[in-house]
């Protein structure tokens, strides 16, 4: 692994403005409609101009099922282009253990009948999600060569299904951060634009998924660290719900929100992939004991019913326009940004939607509700890592527990993730608990009353992922 650097020769603008509808299935279906639809929405170019390529799942596992490539043959391809690639999306590549893999189900594949959905599907995951002998770091020096014994549950089930993974991506430490800037090993950059970040957290598993390195990618997700990577690099991001996939394996960060999902190409591919990785897990306490949806199956009957050979396919359909977010009286939408979103609302409408526009008072305050819960999960989540317990620790001539504790954690820990343990301890701390964290337990139950009443007016909510673009590296 290499420390993280700078680049210095960065050029080329461009620019990617795509949307993010949420609420569950109608996510899926709405999204699946517009993308269909519209697929300008979908048409992606590399600085050169060339088309970047934009394998779907099916696509990339083609070859694979007529028996016209091996699954050997894909893995190679995908690590070629992981080696030419200049997007410094990965923290770790391991090639020996994915054509391993690779050969294993060339092997096995004589004795198959139907192929598993996913079978020779290469793929990433995040570095914060542990994946059976690779490196998991979290993007931090304090986890450098932590090596897990066991697969994370939706990992295990991706490989179950067929998936190889290729390696480990590069995130923001401990999932903080909304760029990939604060990771200690690498300075992933947007596909689209060298000189401006891929987002974050979760910016590694998106720009390699946009650069045509792999056609998936998992991400995980606190508070948009797969939906706005996903919207500044031009793929698909969604947050499942909470539960659907287990959190077991997933380093923590904040507990109550954290959330496994896919990054993709397109939104049929995310069905897929969720679909896949979803289920409940007996070892997780917040897994969601319920059937898996055939979210695939969905989309596709959705797509082919009658509404959308018609056209219309959301002409049952109630879409929801967040007031707050059309307009917060202080012009922290970029133009541009508004502009692509109108644009989106008239691929809505054309696809039969009804607009209707929504209002959740009081939405600054529930954003700084959002910082005092993930911060005070935070400081109690990474406690562990003191150089005793657990990660790094350093040399010191005092010896006592003490000093080791605080010179390992000064060491390993980046500034960003310093700056949000003392905030989360302070929130956290005794005379002030009152004040911060427990009330910002009552305005998140607050902020569920409201969502549970716009939902009783729509089906989903549409907004823009991100107020801006890109932001050019280093300027946030």
């Amino acid at each position: 692994m290499k420390k993280r650097r700078r680049r210095t020769s960065l050029k080329a603008p461009a620019a990617c403005l795509p949307i993010f509808i949420s609420a569950a299935l109608a996510w899926l279906l709405s999204a699946a409609s517009a993308f269909r639809l519209a697929p300008s929405l979908l048409r992606r170019h590399t600085r050169s101009g060339r088309p970047l390529s934009a394998s779907s799942i099916a696509q990339t596992t083609k070859g694979i099922r007529d028996g016209t490539l091996t699954v050997e043959e894909v893995v190679r391809d995908t690590l070629r282009r992981v080696e030419a690639s200049d997007v410094h999306g990965w923290c770790s590549v391991d090639g020996e253990s994915a054509l391993s893999r690779a050969r294993e189900l060339d092997k096995g594949r004589a004795n198959e009948g139907d192929l598993p959905p996913l079978y020779g599907l290469p793929i990433a995951v995040k570095d914060t999600i542990s994946v059976r002998d690779m490196p998991c770091t979290g993007g931090s020096r304090v986890l450098e060569g932590y090596v897990p014994s066991f697969d994370a549950p939706c990992v295990e089930r991706l490989k179950a299904a067929g998936a190889v993974v290729i390696g480990k991506t590069n995130c923001d430490e401990f999932a903080m951060g909304s760029t990939t800037e604060t990771s200690f090993f690498e300075q992933t950059v947007n596909p689209f634009d060298l000189s401006r970040t891929p987002g974050g957290s979760s910016g590694g598993s998106s720009a390699v998924v946009s650069n045509g390195e792999v056609p998936a990618a998992l991400g995980s997700d606190t508070g948009g660290s797969i939906r706005q990577p996903a919207s500044w690099c031009g793929v698909v991001g969604l947050k499942p719900t909470y539960g659907r996939v287990s959190r077991r394996g997933l380093l923590a960060y904040g507990s109550s929100t954290d959330c496994i999902g896919p990054m993709c190409t397109s939104v049929e591919d995310c069905a897929i992939l969720l679909e896949a990785m979803a289920g409940h897990d007996p070892l997780d306490v917040s897994s969601l004991d319920a059937p898996v949806p055939e979210y695939a199956k969905l989309v596709d009957q959705f797509l082919n019913n009658k509404e959308s050979l018609s056209g219309r396919p959301l002409s049952k359909m109630r879409i929801g326009l967040l007031k707050e977010t059309l307009d917060d009286g202080e012009g922290r939408m970029q133009p541009a940004v508004m502009a692509a979103f109108k644009d989106s609302l008239s691929v809505f409408k054309a696809l039969g939607a009804e607009l209707i526009e929504v209002d959740i008072p009081n939405l600054k305050e529930y954003c700084a509700a959002y910082y005092i819960t993930v911060m005070s999960e935070a400081s109690s989540n990474l406690a562990k890592y003191d150089g005793i317990r657990y990660g790094l620790r350093t040399s010191s001539e005092d010896p006592r527990a003490k000093r080791v504790m605080v010179d390992s954690r000064e060491t390993g820990f980046g500034q960003e993730v310093k700056q949000r343990i003392l905030l989360g301890t302070f929130a956290l701390s005794a005379g002030y608990s009152d004040a911060y964290y427990k009330k910002a337990q009552k305005m998140r139950a607050a902020l569920a009353s409201n969502f549970e009443r716009v939902f009783e007016l729509v089906d989903a909510l549409i907004l823009p992922t991100a107020p801006t673009t890109a932001y050019r590296l280093w300027e946030f």
